[in-house]
This record gives structure tokens, sequence and C-alpha cells, in this order.
């Protein structure tokens, strides 16, 4: 009897369905400036069971009561154009963008670093954090609290690389993302 190769094998349900590639977006939402417009939004995805990789949200406009909700999420196109259309329906949503699909974009991230260590640690700390462009914002003599902008990737290497050498804290910021060019988000309504 002749064996059979796995390859040769097929099934009889047919090939798997083609799944759509999940890719990263970031949304620049612009809300109403009151209570209870972020706690809706992040119902929207809560109750949809989609993740949030990343959030922020400030005040842009003190006159016109506007804030802006930068959310960086994964998904499927057909997800990611689920969220955008559910988003668009809330009522203190005034506009929703991809900047992901409709420009180019530049996202930046700050992060705070508690690094712990003594002698060579703290040299190879400052020697990393000096290559990396990180600021020393506060030190003692056990300790020091760096600080870093950049890319999200930037954060994560140099986080990365902290962490063999005695990090013991992190906070960060999330994304803050704004469109190249003369284009932009507009808060009108």
């Amino acid at each position: 009897m002749a064996r059979t190769s796995q390859q040769d094998r097929k099934s009889v349900y047919g090939a798997a369905p083609v799944q759509d590639p999940v890719s990263s977006h970031t949304l620049a939402v612009i809300v109403d400036n009151e209570p209870g417009v972020l706690a809706r939004v992040i119902g929207l995805f809560s109750g949809r069971g989609y993740n949030i990789e990343s959030l922020t949200v400030a005040e842009t406009d003190h006159t016109a009561r506007k804030s802006r909700i930068t959310i960086v999420c994964s998904g499927t196109v057909h997800v990611i154009e689920q969220i955008h259309h559910q988003l668009s329906r809330l009522v203190p949503v005034h506009k929703v963008s991809n900047l992901t699909l409709e420009s180019t974009h530049l996202e930046r991230e700050l992060a705070l670093l508690k690094v712990v260590g003594k002698k060579d640690k703290r040299i190879e700390a400052l020697r990393v954090a000096d290559i990396f462009r990180a600021r020393v914002v506060d030190s003692t003599l056990e300790s020091f609290v760096f600080e870093i902008t950049g890319t999200t990737e930037k954060v994560n290497a140099f986080i990365d690389l902290m962490r063999p050498l005695g990090l013991t804290e992190i906070s960060r910021t999330g994304v803050a993302a704004i469109s190249r060019g003369k284009e932009g988000v507009y808060e009108a309504a």
C-alpha cells in the first residue's frame, strides 16, 4: 500500500476561509467636551468586543467645548469600517477620521520609566538613554526616571533594553497623532 504525504491529502471540506489581515489604525474623534462622552465611546468598543491599544483625550477648543480622542485599535478592514461607522453615529461625536487611511500622519508617545540599579547597571542605563535621546528627569543615588518621546516602536525598544537594567515602573501617555500637510481633522460640526 502506497503512503500519501500530508501535501497529497485534500480536505473533504474544501479550503479554509481566507482571513482578512488584521492591522492597526489610528482614529481621531472630535466630540463635545461634556461628562459621559468618553464612557459612551469606550462603551461602544467594549460592548462589541473591540480592543483599544491606546487612548488619549484632551480638550482642543475651550470656546466651542470640543475634545479630541485619539484611539489606536486593531482589526480587519471590515471591523475598522464598523468602528468608524458606529462612532460616527454617536450623538456627541462631530467627526471621525481614520488617520491611517486618510493621510500620512505623525504619531508620538511619551513615557516615564523608573530604573533602579547600582554601578555598571546605572552606567549602562545612562548609555542606552543617550542612544535613544531619553532625558533624565529625576535622579537619586539608586534610581533614575527617564523621559522618552517617539513612536510606539521606539518607546517599546527602550523599555525592552531597560528591563534587565532594573526597570521597576512605567507610565505611558498613549499615542498622540496628527495628519501631515495642510489638511487636517477640522473640528467644525
